[in-house]
């Protein structure tokens, strides 16, 4: 088992929305721990904009380098992306090797990705992320080997010349292309087949994978963590009696999420945008609920599934105390005890119940009568005299359903 890394975080606080906040910063500090490290030391500086050679100033930068040779961490961690340019210019002056929150957030997945279709955009992605940085990385690989930063395609890969890399991307573009065809086909069956589909959507860590469990005893992988599954699993729901959905847990967003892992997770993520209903699963314990929503509404809408229904899960009920949100459009629950989830489905039902819907019927010959009633509401698909009466397969309207739900078989 490895040792534990030590890191030293760095973050600047500047006016435009995409700097380092208080918030940002925690988060990044949850992320190095996700990724097995330990946060020896913090350092902050309150600039305009970030400093285009070496990020922050060069007093803080002398700063960070007394804390680093005081603590002696394994890396020291930037709360935003950096150039590489930007980190040679800092690892000249650290001798420490430097990484950002975009690599850091690759390498928490390329630990947690299992299937092949994840490991493969997983891989995607860092290459992406690597090809125009080769030669600060290639400096920072030197510097240390193993840690957070370095999972992934590894050293050798990153030695080779670019074009080399430049043709492994074609290929992993190549094979996410037959996963993206694959999905569209299993698409296609669903929509020939009538059966709605559910996608579960949301900040990371605030309860997917569990109300999964909870809504259909998936046995989904649950972790108090960042990123604890990253492959999507589909299930089926039984919302009412001959009435059954898809419902499908997809990988949790975050704020600042590199736009290669998007990019390379798009098929994955695209389950949203073809889905008839969204899920979008929000913990209401935590402090920063609106900013984890804002992100998560402004990514389905970089995706293209802002317009598609939401019911607004408020999970984690169990442990809030305070007043529970309420609207039209959301639900509170807890996935963990089962609180509320009567009233999800409810819900659900509602949004998702079709206008038509096909069903088979039996009539007993003592009730024959009823049949005039179901050749001018119904259309008739096929017939069948039994033994106990007439037997049909019919499209029927819900008012029709309602109606003949006593024949129903």
């Amino acid at each position: 088992m490895e040792n534990e890394q030590k890191a030293v975080l760095v973050g600047v606080f500047c006016n435009n929305a995409e700097g380092s906040t208080d918030e940002s910063m925690d988060e990044l500090e949850i992320l190095a721990q996700s990724a097995g490290t330990e946060v020896v030391g913090v350092c902050v500086q309150n600039r305009e904009s970030v400093n285009n050679a070496t990020y922050v100033g060069s007093g803080k930068l002398a700063e960070i380098k007394d804390l680093c040779q005081a603590e002696s961490p394994d890396t020291v961690i930037f709360d935003d992306e950096l150039s590489g340019s930007q980190v040679r210019n800092i690892e000249k002056i650290l001798d420490v090797r430097v990484i950002d929150r975009s690599r850091l957030i690759l390498d928490i997945f390329a630990q947690r990705a299992v299937s092949a279709e994840g490991k493969c955009q997983v891989e995607l992605a860092q290459l992406k992320y690597m090809l125009p940085r080769l030669s600060g990385i290639g400096t920072s690989m030197s510097r240390l080997g193993g840690g957070i930063g370095t999972r992934g395609p590894g050293e050798t890969k990153l030695e080779t010349d670019r074009r080399h890399i430049k043709e492994r991307i074609h290929r992993l573009q190549g094979e996410l292309k037959q996963i993206e065809k694959h999905r569209a086909l299993v698409r296609k069956k669903r929509e020939r087949n009538d059966i709605a589909c559910v996608a579960i959507v949301g900040y990371t860590n605030a309860g997917k994978s569990t109300l999964l469990n909870c809504l259909t005893h998936a046995g989904a992988y649950e972790a108090d963590k960042l990123f604890a599954t990253l492959d999507p699993l589909t299930r089926v729901l039984e919302l009412d009696e001959n009435f059954n959905v898809l419902i499908t847990d997809t990988v949790g967003f975050i704020r600042k999420l590199p736009h290669h892992l998007i990019e390379a997770f798009r098929s994955t993520l695209e389950e949203s945008v073809f889905a008839d209903l969204i899920l979008h699963v929000a913990d209401v314990t935590s402090r920063e609920l609106d900013t984890h929503t804002t992100v998560v509404e402004k990514l389905l809408d970089e995706l293209g599934a802002a317009d598609k229904p939401i019911i607004t899960v408020y999970n984690k009920i169990d442990g809030f105390a305070g007043e529970l949100p309420v609207t039209p459009d959301s639900v509170c629950v807890s996935a963990k005890t089962g609180d509320g989830i009567g009233n999800l489905l409810d819900m659900m039902k509602t949004r998702l119940q079709p206008k038509q819907r096909e069903i088979t019927i039996l009539i007993p010959y003592d009730k024959s009568g009823e049949l005039a009633y179901v050749y001018s509401k119904c259309k008739p698909l096929a017939s069948e005299h039994t033994p106990d009466g007439t037997k049909l397969r019919v499209i029927a309207e819900l008012d029709a359903i309602k109606k003949l739900s006593e024949f129903m078989i």
